[in-house]
């Protein structure tokens, strides 16, 4: 299963971005518009990590105007977190979980509709920018424009909740799930404030999962930003298999919070998983 992961980790950036070789470690390069990659494990590399390996990518990092950022799964790379604290970066912790089953029916929250959007729907733009707002982010300039082109392509599926009745309305929150081959990651799920605490992050979960199962994903995955955010995520039936580690520098990794630094287009973990940036799923 996690080898299953790892693989996908290796393959989600490089339907946009270029593999730059460091060894033991890969660094994704963006190519286009689109909030930065991040590096991590090379494929198949299982040993240690030397420290000195760590510094020719952050320097490379730095001479691209990128974000020092490494994202990897510990179990499967134990070696590296040792390289990436000892060159200075500081390494925050997140539940890996998998869907196990078949997902528990989840009710739709009282006078609200869940619906997949594509990329002509009216409600696109503020079901981009809903978890964004969750996190006090702003999108990026064309975010929409980028997501909208990778929903027509099939590398990303976006799930919002909006009020009944209201199809070109604000969305209140809403997510996305990334599939390659037959595995998808569910990333950047997020509520705005003013409406929390209504189940909606759980119910656009929900509605993501459905459709990767219904599109044939065999392993659904998550990160989730903490433990208590690990436990909602287990009434729809996600167990916690591994830890996901995203790695950047102490200040900068404080100001993002729950971003990840990982390789989805929406976020941004980061995955976040950050790459666009999808915040970690959160519920809020």
């Amino acid at each position: 299963m996690l080898k299953r992961i790892e693989a996908y980790y290796d393959a989600v950036p490089r339907s946009s971005a270029r593999a730059e070789e460091f060894g033991p470690l890969t660094l994704f390069v963006r190519e286009g518009e689109g909030w930065p990659f991040y590096a991590r494990p090379a494929s198949g590399h299982e040993g240690e990590v030397p420290v000195a390996a760590v510094e020719r990518v952050r320097a490379r990092q730095r001479e691209l105007g990128v974000p020092e950022a490494f994202e990897w799964v510990a179990e499967t790379a134990p070696g590296l977190r040792a390289a990436v604290e000892a060159s200075g970066l500081t390494v925050h912790e997140h539940p890996l979980m998998v869907l196990e089953g078949a997902p528990p029916a989840v009710p739709e929250p009282e006078g609200v509709a869940v619906r997949m959007v594509d990329a002509g729907d009216p409600g696109l733009e503020s079901a981009v920018a809903a978890p964004y707002a969750a996190f006090g982010f702003p999108p990026e300039p064309g975010t929409a424009e980028r997501t909208a082109a990778r929903i027509t392509a099939g590398l990303t599926r976006l799930a919002a909740a909006f009020e009944s009745g209201t199809e070109g309305g604000s969305a209140l929150a809403a997510g996305q799930h990334q599939p390659v081959g037959g595995v998808s990651e569910v990333v950047g799920v997020g509520t705005v404030p003013a409406a929390r605490r209504r189940g909606l992050g759980l119910a656009v979960t929900a509605a993501l999962v459905a459709d990767a199962r219904a599109r044939g994903a065999e392993l659904v995955f998550l990160s989730a930003s903490d433990a208590d955010v690990a436990r909602l995520y287990g009434r729809l039936g996600f167990r916690t298999v591994a830890t996901a580690l995203v790695a950047e520098p102490g200040p900068e990794a404080e100001a993002r919070g729950p971003f990840r630094g990982a390789g989805k287009e929406f976020r941004g973990k980061s995955s976040g998983r950050v790459t666009s940036p999808v915040p970690a799923p959160s519920l809020r």
